[in-house]
Protein backbone atom coordinates (compact mmCIF):
# COMPACT_ATOMS: atom_id res chain seq x y z
CA UNK A 1 0.00 0.00 0.00
CA UNK A 2 1.52 3.36 -1.40
CA UNK A 3 -0.49 6.75 -0.24
CA UNK A 4 1.00 10.40 -0.33
CA UNK A 5 -0.18 13.04 1.72
CA UNK A 6 -1.69 16.31 0.83
CA UNK A 7 -0.14 19.38 -1.20
CA UNK A 8 -0.97 21.51 1.97
CA UNK A 9 -0.67 21.32 5.52
CA UNK A 10 -1.38 23.68 8.67
CA UNK A 11 -1.12 23.58 12.15
CA UNK A 12 -4.30 22.09 14.42
CA UNK A 13 -3.23 23.23 17.51
CA UNK A 14 -3.26 20.04 18.95
CA UNK A 15 -0.50 17.82 19.73
CA UNK A 16 -2.44 14.65 19.00
CA UNK A 17 -3.24 15.83 16.14
CA UNK A 18 -0.65 17.72 14.76
CA UNK A 19 -1.18 18.98 11.30
CA UNK A 20 -3.82 18.62 9.27
CA UNK A 21 -4.94 19.28 5.25
CA UNK A 22 -5.14 23.31 5.21
CA UNK A 23 -8.74 22.54 3.98
CA UNK A 24 -9.65 20.69 6.90
CA UNK A 25 -10.88 22.23 10.09
CA UNK A 26 -11.01 21.15 13.96
CA UNK A 27 -13.86 21.25 16.31
CA UNK A 28 -15.44 19.73 19.46
CA UNK A 29 -17.50 17.12 18.81
CA UNK A 30 -20.79 18.81 20.49
CA UNK A 31 -20.67 20.98 17.23
CA UNK A 32 -21.97 17.64 14.76
CA UNK A 33 -24.11 16.35 17.98
CA UNK A 34 -27.86 16.02 17.40
CA UNK A 35 -28.06 14.20 20.66
CA UNK A 36 -26.01 13.07 23.59
CA UNK A 37 -28.06 11.34 26.62
CA UNK A 38 -27.63 8.68 28.76
CA UNK A 39 -29.58 4.80 28.47
CA UNK A 40 -32.53 3.66 30.50
CA UNK A 41 -32.34 0.21 32.49
CA UNK A 42 -36.21 -0.06 33.45
CA UNK A 43 -37.83 -3.37 35.45
CA UNK A 44 -37.54 -6.59 35.67
CA UNK A 45 -39.43 -8.11 32.95
CA UNK A 46 -42.88 -9.81 33.32
CA UNK A 47 -43.73 -9.84 29.43
CA UNK A 48 -45.96 -6.75 29.04
CA UNK A 49 -43.51 -4.04 27.14
CA UNK A 50 -40.54 -6.39 27.36
CA UNK A 51 -37.40 -4.24 25.44
CA UNK A 52 -34.07 -5.95 24.19
CA UNK A 53 -31.74 -3.26 26.60
CA UNK A 54 -28.01 -3.34 25.22
CA UNK A 55 -24.96 -3.09 28.05
CA UNK A 56 -21.77 -1.93 28.09
CA UNK A 57 -20.50 -5.70 28.72
CA UNK A 58 -21.71 -6.70 25.36
CA UNK A 59 -19.00 -3.78 23.82
CA UNK A 60 -15.37 -5.02 23.05
CA UNK A 61 -12.16 -3.09 23.87
CA UNK A 62 -12.12 -2.59 19.85
CA UNK A 63 -15.21 -1.07 19.86
CA UNK A 64 -17.73 -4.40 17.98
CA UNK A 65 -20.68 -6.00 19.30
CA UNK A 66 -20.75 -9.06 21.11
CA UNK A 67 -24.53 -9.87 21.61
CA UNK A 68 -24.78 -13.61 23.10
CA UNK A 69 -27.58 -13.30 26.08
CA UNK A 70 -29.38 -10.12 25.46
CA UNK A 71 -31.15 -8.52 28.60
CA UNK A 72 -34.42 -8.05 28.80
CA UNK A 73 -36.16 -5.49 30.49
CA UNK A 74 -39.64 -4.09 30.92
CA UNK A 75 -39.88 0.19 30.02
CA UNK A 76 -42.42 1.90 29.81
CA UNK A 77 -43.64 4.13 26.72
CA UNK A 78 -41.56 7.48 27.49
CA UNK A 79 -37.79 5.05 28.18
CA UNK A 80 -38.69 3.22 25.17
CA UNK A 81 -39.36 6.39 22.93
CA UNK A 82 -36.19 7.53 24.83
CA UNK A 83 -34.03 5.35 24.29
CA UNK A 84 -34.62 3.47 21.12
CA UNK A 85 -31.59 3.19 18.56
CA UNK A 86 -31.36 4.10 15.34
CA UNK A 87 -29.18 3.36 12.55
CA UNK A 88 -25.58 5.27 13.27
CA UNK A 89 -25.85 5.93 16.67
CA UNK A 90 -22.90 5.48 18.81
CA UNK A 91 -22.85 3.90 21.98
CA UNK A 92 -20.13 4.64 24.27
CA UNK A 93 -19.17 2.97 27.62
CA UNK A 94 -19.16 5.90 30.17
CA UNK A 95 -18.45 4.08 33.27
CA UNK A 96 -16.56 0.73 34.46
CA UNK A 97 -14.05 -0.61 36.75
CA UNK A 98 -11.62 -0.82 33.88
CA UNK A 99 -9.91 2.19 32.62
CA UNK A 100 -9.29 0.07 29.36
CA UNK A 101 -12.85 -0.68 28.74
CA UNK A 102 -13.93 3.59 28.94
CA UNK A 103 -14.68 5.11 26.22
CA UNK A 104 -14.95 2.05 24.15
CA UNK A 105 -17.95 2.81 21.45
CA UNK A 106 -19.82 0.42 18.88
CA UNK A 107 -22.34 1.41 16.01
CA UNK A 108 -25.84 0.92 15.72
CA UNK A 109 -26.06 -0.83 12.32
CA UNK A 110 -29.62 -1.29 10.04
CA UNK A 111 -30.03 -4.49 11.37
CA UNK A 112 -29.37 -3.99 14.82
CA UNK A 113 -31.68 -0.96 14.76
CA UNK A 114 -34.71 -2.89 13.40
CA UNK A 115 -34.77 -4.97 16.33
CA UNK A 116 -36.46 -2.13 18.48
CA UNK A 117 -33.51 -2.36 20.80
CA UNK A 118 -32.85 0.28 23.38
CA UNK A 119 -29.49 1.04 25.69
CA UNK A 120 -28.28 0.72 28.85
CA UNK A 121 -27.57 3.93 31.86
CA UNK A 122 -23.67 2.51 31.58
CA UNK A 123 -23.83 3.77 27.65
CA UNK A 124 -24.15 7.10 26.23
CA UNK A 125 -25.97 7.80 22.90
CA UNK A 126 -24.58 10.10 20.27
CA UNK A 127 -26.53 11.00 17.20
CA UNK A 128 -24.57 13.12 14.80
CA UNK A 129 -26.09 15.39 12.40
CA UNK A 130 -25.73 14.77 8.79
CA UNK A 131 -21.88 16.91 8.95
CA UNK A 132 -20.29 13.77 9.97
CA UNK A 133 -20.47 10.29 8.55
CA UNK A 134 -21.13 7.85 11.99
CA UNK A 135 -18.56 5.30 10.93
CA UNK A 136 -15.74 7.83 10.29
CA UNK A 137 -16.78 8.99 14.16
CA UNK A 138 -16.60 5.32 15.35
CA UNK A 139 -13.04 4.91 13.71
CA UNK A 140 -11.62 8.42 15.17
CA UNK A 141 -13.48 7.39 19.24
CA UNK A 142 -12.07 3.86 18.88
CA UNK A 143 -8.39 5.36 17.95
CA UNK A 144 -6.02 6.57 20.65
CA UNK A 145 -6.92 10.45 18.76
CA UNK A 146 -9.88 10.31 21.30
CA UNK A 147 -9.18 7.73 23.49
CA UNK A 148 -6.60 9.96 25.07
CA UNK A 149 -8.07 12.97 25.13
CA UNK A 150 -10.75 11.11 27.29
CA UNK A 151 -8.52 9.59 29.70
CA UNK A 152 -7.29 12.81 30.19
CA UNK A 153 -11.02 14.82 30.43
CA UNK A 154 -12.51 11.83 32.48
CA UNK A 155 -12.72 12.21 35.81
CA UNK A 156 -12.82 9.65 39.32
CA UNK A 157 -15.52 9.40 41.21
CA UNK A 158 -15.54 6.02 43.82
CA UNK A 159 -12.62 4.28 42.10
CA UNK A 160 -14.57 4.73 39.04
CA UNK A 161 -13.53 6.44 36.15
CA UNK A 162 -16.44 8.05 34.27
CA UNK A 163 -17.31 9.92 31.42
CA UNK A 164 -20.47 12.51 30.75
CA UNK A 165 -22.04 14.22 28.25
CA UNK A 166 -19.79 16.89 28.45
CA UNK A 167 -17.06 15.29 28.74
CA UNK A 168 -17.71 13.33 25.30
CA UNK A 169 -19.00 16.72 23.56
CA UNK A 170 -15.25 18.44 24.35
CA UNK A 171 -13.37 15.87 22.28
CA UNK A 172 -11.87 17.53 19.35
CA UNK A 173 -11.65 15.50 16.20
CA UNK A 174 -10.20 16.56 12.62
CA UNK A 175 -13.58 17.46 10.25
CA UNK A 176 -13.27 17.36 6.37
CA UNK A 177 -16.17 17.42 3.52
CA UNK A 178 -18.68 14.58 3.21
CA UNK A 179 -17.20 13.27 -0.36
CA UNK A 180 -13.74 12.98 1.73
CA UNK A 181 -15.27 11.49 5.03
CA UNK A 182 -16.72 9.01 2.25
CA UNK A 183 -13.18 8.03 0.71
CA UNK A 184 -11.46 8.18 4.59
CA UNK A 185 -14.51 5.70 5.40
CA UNK A 186 -14.45 3.22 2.30
CA UNK A 187 -10.44 2.69 2.64
CA UNK A 188 -10.46 1.97 6.23
CA UNK A 189 -12.92 -0.72 5.61
CA UNK A 190 -10.68 -2.05 2.79
CA UNK A 191 -7.71 -1.80 4.77
CA UNK A 192 -8.35 -2.43 8.30
CA UNK A 193 -10.48 -5.73 7.04
CA UNK A 194 -7.16 -6.83 6.04
CA UNK A 195 -5.23 -5.98 9.02
CA UNK A 196 -7.90 -7.68 10.98
CA UNK A 197 -7.92 -11.14 8.93
CA UNK A 198 -4.32 -11.43 9.62
CA UNK A 199 -4.58 -10.75 13.11
CA UNK A 200 -7.27 -13.25 13.09
CA UNK A 201 -5.10 -15.76 11.20
CA UNK A 202 -2.65 -15.48 13.94
CA UNK A 203 -5.08 -15.87 16.55
CA UNK A 204 -6.10 -19.12 15.16
CA UNK A 205 -2.83 -20.14 15.01
CA UNK A 206 -2.16 -19.57 18.33
CA UNK A 207 -5.13 -21.69 19.13
CA UNK A 208 -3.75 -24.22 17.19
CA UNK A 209 -0.43 -24.56 18.95
CA UNK A 210 -1.58 -24.50 22.04
CA UNK A 211 -3.94 -27.34 21.20
CA UNK A 212 -1.23 -29.26 19.38
CA UNK A 213 0.78 -28.53 22.30
CA UNK A 214 -1.58 -29.86 24.93
CA UNK A 215 -2.02 -33.20 22.46
CA UNK A 216 1.76 -33.47 23.16
CA UNK A 217 1.86 -33.25 26.51
CA UNK A 218 -1.16 -35.89 27.10
CA UNK A 219 -0.14 -37.87 25.11
CA UNK A 220 3.63 -37.89 26.68
CA UNK A 221 1.93 -38.39 30.49
CA UNK A 222 -0.29 -41.10 29.42
CA UNK A 223 1.72 -43.69 26.44
CA UNK A 224 5.15 -42.57 27.40
CA UNK A 225 7.94 -41.92 24.69
CA UNK A 226 8.28 -45.38 23.51
CA UNK A 227 5.78 -46.43 20.45
CA UNK A 228 6.06 -49.64 20.25
CA UNK A 229 5.88 -50.52 24.16
CA UNK A 230 2.85 -53.45 25.10
CA UNK A 231 -0.49 -51.49 26.43
CA UNK A 232 -2.74 -52.18 28.82
CA UNK A 233 -5.97 -50.71 30.37
CA UNK A 234 -5.46 -48.22 33.43
CA UNK A 235 -9.37 -48.03 34.94
CA UNK A 236 -8.91 -44.82 34.67
CA UNK A 237 -10.99 -43.23 31.43
CA UNK A 238 -9.24 -40.02 30.06
CA UNK A 239 -5.86 -42.24 30.30
CA UNK A 240 -7.07 -45.02 28.46
CA UNK A 241 -4.39 -47.65 27.37
CA UNK A 242 -1.00 -47.23 29.28
CA UNK A 243 2.04 -48.93 28.72
CA UNK A 244 2.28 -52.37 30.50
CA UNK A 245 4.99 -51.46 32.89
CA UNK A 246 3.08 -48.38 34.16
CA UNK A 247 1.01 -48.52 37.83
CA UNK A 248 -1.93 -47.16 38.60
CA UNK A 249 -2.15 -45.22 41.88
CA UNK A 250 -3.89 -42.32 43.59
CA UNK A 251 -2.20 -39.32 44.81
CA UNK A 252 -2.42 -40.16 48.33
CA UNK A 253 -0.42 -43.20 47.78
CA UNK A 254 3.14 -41.29 46.97
CA UNK A 255 2.44 -38.34 49.25
CA UNK A 256 4.67 -38.68 51.83
CA UNK A 257 3.15 -39.30 55.46
CA UNK A 258 0.26 -37.50 56.67
CA UNK A 259 1.97 -34.97 58.66
CA UNK A 260 3.64 -34.03 56.09
CA UNK A 261 0.93 -34.27 53.88
CA UNK A 262 -1.46 -31.44 51.39
CA UNK A 263 -3.28 -28.54 53.92
CA UNK A 264 -5.04 -25.62 53.29
CA UNK A 265 -5.39 -22.20 55.20
CA UNK A 266 -7.81 -19.83 55.61
CA UNK A 267 -6.38 -16.20 55.40
CA UNK A 268 -8.29 -12.91 55.16
CA UNK A 269 -6.47 -9.52 53.48
CA UNK A 270 -5.91 -8.00 56.92
CA UNK A 271 -3.72 -10.44 57.19
CA UNK A 272 -0.73 -9.12 54.75
CA UNK A 273 2.05 -7.84 54.59
CA UNK A 274 4.29 -6.20 52.02
CA UNK A 275 7.01 -8.86 52.95
CA UNK A 276 7.61 -12.25 55.22
CA UNK A 277 6.48 -15.58 54.69
CA UNK A 278 5.14 -16.38 50.61
CA UNK A 279 1.33 -16.92 50.36
CA UNK A 280 0.53 -19.33 47.64
CA UNK A 281 -2.76 -18.37 46.39
CA UNK A 282 -5.11 -19.71 43.25
CA UNK A 283 -3.69 -17.20 40.63
CA UNK A 284 -0.14 -18.44 41.41
CA UNK A 285 -0.87 -22.40 40.14
CA UNK A 286 -0.90 -22.09 36.12
CA UNK A 287 -0.98 -25.30 34.04
CA UNK A 288 2.17 -23.42 32.43
CA UNK A 289 4.02 -23.30 35.96
CA UNK A 290 4.26 -21.30 38.85
CA UNK A 291 3.48 -17.72 38.58
CA UNK A 292 5.39 -15.73 40.82
CA UNK A 293 3.88 -12.38 39.98
CA UNK A 294 0.69 -11.34 42.65
CA UNK A 295 2.89 -11.77 45.67
CA UNK A 296 1.27 -11.58 48.78
CA UNK A 297 2.88 -12.29 52.14
CA UNK A 298 2.38 -12.70 56.03
CA UNK A 299 4.24 -11.90 58.68
CA UNK A 300 6.48 -14.46 59.86
CA UNK A 301 5.46 -14.53 64.08
CA UNK A 302 1.67 -15.11 62.41
CA UNK A 303 2.60 -17.88 60.61
CA UNK A 304 5.40 -19.06 62.68
CA UNK A 305 2.37 -19.09 65.80
CA UNK A 306 -0.81 -20.03 62.98
CA UNK A 307 0.35 -21.50 60.23
CA UNK A 308 3.51 -23.67 60.43
CA UNK A 309 2.22 -26.44 58.84
CA UNK A 310 0.81 -25.13 56.22
CA UNK A 311 4.74 -24.64 54.55
CA UNK A 312 5.38 -25.04 51.27
CA UNK A 313 9.02 -25.78 49.86
CA UNK A 314 10.75 -26.35 46.37
CA UNK A 315 9.28 -29.29 44.62
CA UNK A 316 5.99 -29.36 45.96
CA UNK A 317 3.06 -30.22 43.96
CA UNK A 318 0.56 -27.38 44.28
CA UNK A 319 -2.78 -28.03 42.74
CA UNK A 320 -5.70 -25.73 42.69
CA UNK A 321 -9.13 -26.74 44.54
CA UNK A 322 -11.34 -23.76 42.83
CA UNK A 323 -11.77 -22.96 39.66
CA UNK A 324 -13.95 -20.64 37.26
CA UNK A 325 -15.26 -23.82 35.66
CA UNK A 326 -15.06 -27.91 35.45
CA UNK A 327 -11.65 -27.12 33.01
CA UNK A 328 -9.26 -25.02 35.12
CA UNK A 329 -10.40 -26.51 38.73
CA UNK A 330 -7.46 -29.60 39.39
CA UNK A 331 -4.55 -27.85 37.44
CA UNK A 332 -1.28 -28.24 38.91
CA UNK A 333 2.27 -27.07 38.80
CA UNK A 334 5.74 -27.67 40.92
CA UNK A 335 6.56 -25.03 43.67
CA UNK A 336 9.94 -23.24 42.42
CA UNK A 337 13.28 -23.93 44.46
CA UNK A 338 14.01 -21.20 46.70
CA UNK A 339 10.51 -20.05 47.54
CA UNK A 340 10.62 -20.55 51.30
CA UNK A 341 9.53 -19.38 53.73
CA UNK A 342 6.00 -20.22 52.16
CA UNK A 343 2.62 -21.75 52.79
CA UNK A 344 -0.63 -22.40 51.00
CA UNK A 345 -4.11 -20.57 51.01
CA UNK A 346 -7.40 -21.74 51.14
CA UNK A 347 -8.41 -23.85 48.32
CA UNK A 348 -4.73 -24.14 47.24
CA UNK A 349 -3.26 -27.67 48.33
CA UNK A 350 0.28 -29.02 47.84
CA UNK A 351 1.23 -32.55 48.63
CA UNK A 352 4.85 -33.15 49.08
CA UNK A 353 5.44 -36.48 47.52
CA UNK A 354 7.69 -39.65 48.06
CA UNK A 355 10.83 -38.74 45.80
CA UNK A 356 11.28 -42.73 45.45
CA UNK A 357 8.03 -42.87 43.01
CA UNK A 358 7.24 -40.03 41.74
CA UNK A 359 8.97 -36.91 39.82
CA UNK A 360 6.20 -33.85 40.93
CA UNK A 361 7.25 -32.16 37.42
CA UNK A 362 5.79 -35.59 35.62
CA UNK A 363 2.69 -35.86 38.38
CA UNK A 364 1.91 -31.95 38.31
CA UNK A 365 1.57 -32.12 34.30
CA UNK A 366 -0.09 -35.36 34.31
CA UNK A 367 -3.01 -33.59 36.94
CA UNK A 368 -3.20 -30.15 34.68
CA UNK A 369 -3.58 -33.10 31.55
CA UNK A 370 -6.43 -34.38 32.93
CA UNK A 371 -8.27 -31.49 35.07
CA UNK A 372 -11.00 -30.96 32.79
CA UNK A 373 -11.59 -34.80 32.77
CA UNK A 374 -10.83 -36.11 36.21
CA UNK A 375 -10.92 -33.01 38.36
CA UNK A 376 -13.66 -31.74 36.45
CA UNK A 377 -16.18 -34.53 37.14
CA UNK A 378 -15.20 -34.67 40.98
CA UNK A 379 -15.68 -31.11 41.18
CA UNK A 380 -19.20 -29.57 42.84
CA UNK A 381 -20.91 -26.33 42.83
CA UNK A 382 -22.56 -23.97 40.46
CA UNK A 383 -20.83 -21.14 40.37
CA UNK A 384 -17.04 -21.94 40.80
CA UNK A 385 -16.00 -25.81 40.70
CA UNK A 386 -14.15 -26.89 43.86
CA UNK A 387 -12.97 -30.02 44.98
CA UNK A 388 -12.41 -30.52 48.95
CA UNK A 389 -9.05 -32.17 49.82
CA UNK A 390 -9.86 -35.47 50.58
CA UNK A 391 -11.42 -35.73 47.50
CA UNK A 392 -8.72 -33.96 45.52
CA UNK A 393 -6.17 -36.58 47.40
CA UNK A 394 -7.96 -39.32 45.43
CA UNK A 395 -7.43 -38.19 42.11
CA UNK A 396 -5.78 -41.54 39.90
CA UNK A 397 -2.27 -41.25 38.75
CA UNK A 398 -0.27 -43.83 35.86
CA UNK A 399 3.17 -43.70 36.81
CA UNK A 400 6.25 -45.30 35.47
CA UNK A 401 9.80 -45.80 36.89
CA UNK A 402 11.24 -42.57 38.33
CA UNK A 403 14.04 -42.42 35.71
CA UNK A 404 10.76 -43.03 32.73
CA UNK A 405 9.12 -40.11 34.87
CA UNK A 406 11.98 -37.99 34.50
CA UNK A 407 13.14 -38.58 31.11
CA UNK A 408 9.38 -37.66 29.91
CA UNK A 409 9.41 -34.52 31.43
CA UNK A 410 13.28 -33.38 29.81
CA UNK A 411 11.90 -34.48 26.57
CA UNK A 412 8.68 -32.51 27.09
CA UNK A 413 10.86 -29.64 28.22
CA UNK A 414 12.19 -28.90 24.92
CA UNK A 415 8.84 -29.57 23.39
CA UNK A 416 7.02 -27.10 25.32
CA UNK A 417 9.58 -24.77 24.91
CA UNK A 418 9.23 -24.58 20.87
CA UNK A 419 5.89 -24.29 21.27
CA UNK A 420 6.06 -21.36 23.21
CA UNK A 421 8.76 -19.75 21.04
CA UNK A 422 6.22 -20.26 18.33
CA UNK A 423 3.72 -19.07 19.96
CA UNK A 424 5.53 -15.68 21.41
CA UNK A 425 6.04 -15.11 17.94
CA UNK A 426 2.59 -15.09 16.81
CA UNK A 427 1.59 -13.34 20.00
CA UNK A 428 4.21 -10.19 18.60
CA UNK A 429 2.71 -10.34 15.20
CA UNK A 430 -0.33 -9.67 16.22
CA UNK A 431 1.05 -6.65 18.41
CA UNK A 432 2.66 -5.45 15.26
CA UNK A 433 -0.43 -5.65 13.44
CA UNK A 434 -2.33 -4.29 15.85
CA UNK A 435 0.05 -1.34 16.25
CA UNK A 436 -0.32 -0.85 12.45
CA UNK A 437 -4.24 -0.82 12.25
CA UNK A 438 -4.11 1.77 15.37
CA UNK A 439 -1.46 4.13 12.97
CA UNK A 440 -3.49 3.83 9.76
CA UNK A 441 -6.56 4.98 11.21
CA UNK A 442 -5.09 7.44 12.73
CA UNK A 443 -3.17 8.55 9.59
CA UNK A 444 -6.27 8.71 7.52
CA UNK A 445 -8.71 11.02 10.10
CA UNK A 446 -6.11 12.98 10.38
CA UNK A 447 -5.27 13.39 6.81
CA UNK A 448 -1.72 12.12 6.94
CA UNK A 449 -2.39 10.56 3.64
CA UNK A 450 -4.63 11.15 1.09
CA UNK A 451 -6.76 8.43 0.21
CA UNK A 452 -9.50 10.50 -2.31
CA UNK A 453 -8.18 8.90 -5.22
CA UNK A 454 -6.66 5.74 -3.18
CA UNK A 455 -7.31 2.29 -5.54
CA UNK A 456 -6.65 -1.27 -4.14
CA UNK A 457 -3.32 -3.00 -5.61
CA UNK A 458 -6.22 -6.19 -7.26
CA UNK A 459 -8.36 -2.85 -8.39
CA UNK A 460 -5.83 -0.40 -9.76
Amino acid sequence: MSVSGYPKYKDSGMSLIAAIPDHWEVAPLRRHIQRNDGGVWGDEPDGLGDVVVLRSTEQTVAGEWDITDPAVRKLNAHDVGAARLMEGDLLITKSSGSSLHIGKTTIVSKQLAQTGCCFSNFMQRIRLDSSLIPKLVWYILNNDLARLQLDRLSNSTTGLANLSARIIGQITIPVTTWIEQQAIVSFLDREVAKIDALIAEQQRLIELLKEKRQAVISHAVTKGLNPDAPMKPSGVEWIGDVPIHWQVMTLERITMSRCDGPFGSGLKSEHYTEAGVRVVRLQNIRVDGFASAAAAYIDPSYYETQLRDHDVRGGDVLIAGLGDDKHTVGRACVAPDGIEPAMVKADCFRFRLNGEQACSKFVAIQLSAGAAADAGLLASGSTRSRIPLSTMSTRRLALPPISEQKEITSCLREQISAFHELIGEAEHAIVLLQERRTVLISAAVTGKVDVRNYAPAEAA
